[in-house]
């Protein structure tokens, strides 16, 4: 029995840092402030790239680390045990956006105020970044028109792609350059793709018309430039 006494004493030292209204405070503040990170983050996505699972894991980033800032405190034996910890952890998946790193950082940052007990910093944090983020998605700003286009297009083998258009790009494009070529179809096809900019007031629909006359009716595509691209 006093064995047991000694060890509920020493449970009490390890925990009298923080108690149990410390904990509370810091899962219900980390979850409503990454909550509502994730809803600025949902509001300002664009693209077809929206992920609800990452969306979830910024939330649960957020919490957790909240608790490991309130677990390590100001003990540096517990910090170098959690880098150590955390050395072994390998991501395999990749970010599509850049964005999507900023939001991880902005969530890490509120987890660590939480977890720090600097809850108005916490608070303050969640609102003036999360109103920075809306204002810059709807005032649009560092916007720019995208003129560059992919042209991907397909013609025999035995073709001259610089003789065949010649004539169409002088006609309908202000810009072109030649991004690859390759053979396809068991070397009967070359496929050439260009990066091209059209003239303003030219017809998409018009110019992949002359390309198609020209090249013997074969494949065409014309895609958006890759700063609009998002798959």
């Amino acid at each position: 029995m006093g064995e047991l006494i000694k060890e509920l004493e020493r449970f009490g030292d390890l925990t009298s840092s923080f108690n149990l209204l410390d904990v509370a405070v810091v899962f219900f503040l980390s979850l409503a402030l990454s909550l509502l990170m994730g809803w600025v983050y949902r509001t300002t996505h664009r693209g077809v790239s929206y992920s609800q699972s990452y969306v979830h894991t910024l939330v649960m980033f957020g919490m957790v680390v909240a608790f490991v800032m309130l677990i390590v405190g100001s003990n540096i034996a517990r910090a170098f045990t959690l880098v150590g910890a955390l050395s072994i952890i390998r991501f395999r998946h990749a970010v599509k956006e850049p964005r999507d790193i900023g939001f991880v950082f902005v969530v890490m940052a509120i987890g660590m105020a939480c977890g720090t007990r600097f809850y108005m910093l916490a608070v303050f944090a969640t609102l003036g970044l999360g109103a920075a983020i809306l204002a810059l998605q709807k005032l649009n700003l560092f916007a720019k028109v995208i003129r560059e286009r992919i042209l991907i297009v397909r013609l025999p083998h035995d073709a001259d792609y610089e003789k065949t258009f010649s004539g169409v790009f002088q006609e309908f494009l202000d810009e072109f350059s030649l991004i690859s070529m390759e053979t396809v179809g068991e070397a009967q096809y070359q496929e050439a793709i260009y990066s091209v900019v059209l003239r303003p007031g030219a017809e998409p629909s018009r110019f992949l018309e002359a390309v198609r006359e020209v090249n013997g009716n074969n494949k065409v595509s014309l895609v958006l430039g890759q700063q609009e691209i998002d798959l």
